[in-house]
């Protein structure tokens, strides 16, 4: 980066006379006493070296210039106030002064701007919770016509704190009402959300200097990928034991994001994992401990305090209340009672079943497998054991099993699989091939390396679904996108998450000279891709499968192409390998076969309709204030589940349930995707043996699809370099 001697006098000058009117007006009292941070003198160091392994190991090898600065600046805020509550537009407008001379600072190790950004935020939120407890002596009314932006992320920022007040006031009260339609009264409501804010602060007042430090280099290696962070210190030592402190108890991986506690991730074997009740991207409001103990509120409250509330002893029960992802703006938590376990090995291990059933006259027999993670013992394997567990041989000892008990074929469901050992990914594969390439690895400084099938075993070549959906990840999407390749296998369900990249873990000890006492952090950086063997990166795009049905997950904020500064898909030279194809003649008529069925099907009808409800939700951003009108909505939302429910019961010849009655389990939503899956399986069995083939054209009746679906499902049958 190439700068005049003039500009960066102007710049650093620009620097004094923002820091002298901050001074001199009315910040004057955050530096008269209370919260006051500052860089030490080790994030000086620590900055110039993020800085230099940034641009040296980084995969994009991204200069930090005027366009990072400016990037930066608007995370950093953005990591504080997301939905535009505390700072003031003459807030933000003091911080433009920053816009292209963070850069400037990261290389020297001037970290003012950082540190100022944060002690204005603290100064707002002491004005924030002062108005919470004088709006907060009198109740809301609750029939005015009133309604709440959802998403202010792009809304403009307010010019003064009468303007913040009155969105603080609709703030207020819609988790009020929230409280009020759950049975609170006005008394328990005032000590709910007077506790929720001082939490907040309490939480923000605790922050030390490395806690500010961690969040602005964080929001600088967020300008170069959403997987490369900066960790301070005390979270690289603690790395482990935070990891375990998320996991332990429910087996969920956990975040803070604008006062909430969101899920990152579902542990596979674990009894979140196990209830199929809780998803990434939920908010945990509300934690009570037994069966009877009480809900406390969680909102606002640190992190660390929350996991503390979750976490307990192997077989006692936590309940939860979650908002889920998928549901409308001021819909109610759901309440869910998790028995606490630790997350092991053996958990999350491969497991199958057999289903048998009857289609188009014919019987059936399929196996399942369930693939949670990709896993392997390590520290065996590293013994020299001859018999460590694994991904690989567990899945290999259950084909075998199936085989055995005469399955027609066999669904890998990779739903909700998060990825795992790449190795395992890769072997894995080459059960279901006789060899050649799985993946290819192209590195930060351009090279490219190819991994084979470490085994010319074909342990099954029989008919092969599988199973993937808007979680599957990572090795996920490596296994799903060989078998698609070499046309090995249908991959069936919603389009994969989308992360094709490598990350490494860098100590900054190794690089800084200093005491012996004193300790610098780690960078996990982004140092590689992964790409197909046609090609085509498995990063941004995901894995789409050859037959895909619609999911909510989609549609929401979730997967690699929905993050601002993903690495975008790309191509290499394809690998040399010979197809395996099984099944691209008979992808157009299995596709076309299904549309039809799932046109029909009730539970994909529901699928869609809860899709329609969160794009319109989405596009109206708002929640009403108005009790009446909430209620009315809560109510049809209850309608709505015991229509379904009464829906299902009919079909099962089961007696409906009375209205008002609570569902039961059994009449919860069925596993739909699996059940298609298992027909469109059945019709390539049928299709690919000739006797069953020639009865299904004796029994069967052809549909002529119409001119857009058959110019469709041509399209799609043609080769593609990236599915």
């Amino acid at each position: 980066m190439k700068k005049t001697w003039g500009s960066t006098i102007l710049k650093n000058a620009s620097l004094f006379l923002l820091a002298f009117s901050l001074f001199a007006t009315e910040y004057s009292d955050l530096f008269a006493g209370g919260v006051k941070l500052k860089a030490e003198d080790k994030h000086k160091i620590s900055s110039k070296k993020v800085s230099q392994l940034l641009r040296q190991y980084h995969y994009g090898h991204k200069k930090i210039d005027d366009a990072v600065s400016a990037e930066t600046l608007d995370l950093y805020i953005e990591r504080y106030d997301r939905n535009r509550m505390y700072f003031l537009a003459s807030d933000v407008e003091q911080f433009e002064q920053f816009r292209y001379t963070l850069d400037d600072e990261i290389y020297s190790g001037n970290l003012e701007a950082a540190y100022l950004i944060f002690n204005t935020l603290i100064v707002r939120v002491d004005q924030r919770l002062a108005y919470v407890k004088e709006r907060l002596v009198k109740e809301f009314d609750y029939t005015l016509n009133e309604t709440l932006q959802v998403d202010r992320s792009d809304a403009p920022w307010v010019h003064t704190s009468a303007e913040l007040n009155e969105l603080w006031s609709k703030k207020l009260k819609n988790e009020a009402l929230n409280l009020k339609l759950a049975g609170k009264d006005w008394a328990s409501t005032q000590e709910t959300l007077t506790k929720r804010y001082s939490n907040l602060q309490r939480r923000l007042s605790q922050y030390k200097s490395e806690d500010v430090f961690q969040d602005f280099m964080n929001a600088i290696s967020e300008t170069f990928d959403p997987h490369t962070s900066y960790f301070s210190p005390i979270s690289s030592e603690n790395f482990d034991i935070n990891m375990s402190l998320s996991l332990q108890g429910i087996g969920a991986q956990l975040t803070t994001e604008d006062d909430f506690t969101k899920v990152v991730r579902i542990i596979p074997g674990g009894p979140a994992d196990r209830s199929k009740l809780i998803w990434a991207n939920d908010k945990i409001v509300g934690v009570a401990q037994g069966v009877d103990g009480k809900m406390l509120d969680v909102i606002g409250m640190r992190l660390d305090d929350v996991v503390q509330k979750i976490r307990g002893p192997k077989g006692s029960t936590v309940r939860l209340e979650v908002i889920g992802s998928d549901v409308s703006a001021g819909s109610p938590a759901k309440e869910i009672v998790l028995v606490r376990d630790k997350v092991v090995l053996e958990e999350q291990a491969a497991q199958s079943d057999t289903v048998e059933f009857m289609h188009e006259r014919q019987s059936y027999k399929l196996g399942i497998i369930d693939l949670p993670t990709f896993y392997v013992d390590l520290e065996a394997q590293r013994r020299g054991e001859k018999d460590f567990k694994s991904t690989t041989r567990d899945v290999q000892r259950l084909i075998r099993e199936l085989e055995g008990a005469g399955v027609d074929g066999i669904v890998i469901d990779l739903r909700r699989n998060g990825g795992g050992s790449l190795q395992e990914a890769i072997a894995l594969t080459g059960l279901f091939i006789q060899d050649g390439p799985v993946v290819q690895v192209k590195s930060s400084i351009g090279s490219k390396r190819v991994e084979n099938d470490p085994d010319p075993e074909l342990v099954y070549a029989g008919p092969l679904g599988v199973l993937v959906d808007r979680f599957s990840a990572s090795a996920s999407e490596i296994f799903a996108s060989a078998i698609q390749d070499y046309g090995r296998g249908l991959v069936i369900g919603s389009q994969t998450y989308g992360k094709g990249t490598v990350q490494n873990l860098i100590g900054l000890d190794r690089f800084i000279r200093a005491r012996e006492d004193e300790k610098f952090g780690q960078l996990k950086i982004t140092i590689a891709k992964f790409y197909r063997i046609t090609g085509g990166t498995t990063q941004h795009r995901g894995v789409i499968p050859d037959i895909n049905f619609p999911s909510v997950y989609n549609e929401m904020d979730f997967g690699e192409n929905k993050q601002l500064h993903a690495l975008p898909w790309d191509e290499i030279s394809p690998a040399i390998f010979r197809s395996h194809d099984q099944v691209s003649r008979f992808v157009s008529k299995l596709r076309l076969k299904s549309k039809q069925r799932t046109a029909k099907d009730r539970e994909f009808q529901y699928i869609r309709e809860d899709i329609d409800r969160y794009l319109a939700d989405q596009a109206a951003n708002s929640v009403s204030l108005r009790e009446s009108v909430r209620k009315a909505r809560r109510e049809d939302l209850k309608k709505r589940d015991w229509l379904r429910a009464n829906e299902r019961r009919t079909a099962k010849k089961l007696v409906p349930l009375p209205e008002g009655d609570k569902i039961p389990e059994d009449d919860q939503a069925p596993d739909a995707i699996l059940e298609e899956s298992k027909l469109i399986m059945a019709h390539l069995v049928a299709m690919a043996d000739p006797d069953r083939r020639t009865e299904i054209a004796r029994t069967e009746t052809v549909e002529k699809p119409d001119a857009a679906s058959d110019a469709a499902a041509k399209i799609n049958d043609k080769p593609r370099v990236d599915n």
